[in-house]
């Protein structure tokens, strides 16, 4: 008989997975408390680097249900949401996501919709790099200065403050100015 686990992650201390506990439960799922993994991580974390996932790893075995309740709890990039499906899938764990229609993703259709959402995340960050490409160019042909603007009068007032004799420290927060401000202008004369 195969056990169900629920992942649950937020990103934020501030964050609650109560919302992803009951989601699983108004889907039918009656999943036993010692069988629920939540944890405070970013999605940016492989997740198999993750404390609580890799406790999961080590409690499941082949027969196995995860359930997660959208895809991103998993990971925000596709490539490693794929590749912790495929190590879930060799173990003979079964993936189901809540958001996707409960679908399995270790299935043959969960497959082909992993490879259209992969595709279409890749789409996407091609697509925000050439509008990121196309704004910067079309900002140098208007002439626009980028990057980041020059502090003025900053150096002045970190050589006064240098000169009387304040620490790098003092003067940045004196002056309300992170400390790197400070010691860019403390050579300079």
């Amino acid at each position: 008989m195969s056990r169900a686990f629920l992942y649950a992650r937020v990103s934020t201390a501030d964050q609650t997975t109560d919302n992803q506990l009951l989601e699983v439960k108004a889907a039918g799922f009656d999943i036993q408390p010692q069988r629920v993994m939540a944890e405070t991580v970013s999605g940016s974390v492989p997740a198999c680097d993750r404390p609580q996932f890799q406790r999961l790893l080590e409690r499941m075995e082949s027969g196995d249900v995860l359930l997660v309740t959208k895809l991103d709890r998993l990971g925000r990039n596709a490539m490693d949401v794929r590749s912790t499906i495929e190590l879930l899938a060799v173990r003979g764990i079964r993936v189901r996501c809540l958001a996707l229609g409960d679908v399995d993703l270790t299935s043959a259709a969960g497959k082909m919709t992993m490879q259209v959402l992969v595709a279409v995340a890749e789409f996407e960050r091609d697509l925000l790099i050439e509008r990121t490409q196309a704004g910067l160019q079309r900002a140098k042909a208007e002439g626009r200065k980028l990057g980041r603007p020059v502090a003025t009068g900053t150096r002045e007032k970190v050589q006064r403050l240098k000169a009387e004799r304040l620490s790098q420290s003092k003067v940045a927060e004196r002056l309300g100015v992170h400390i790197a401000t400070v010691k860019r202008h403390w050579a300079e004369v």
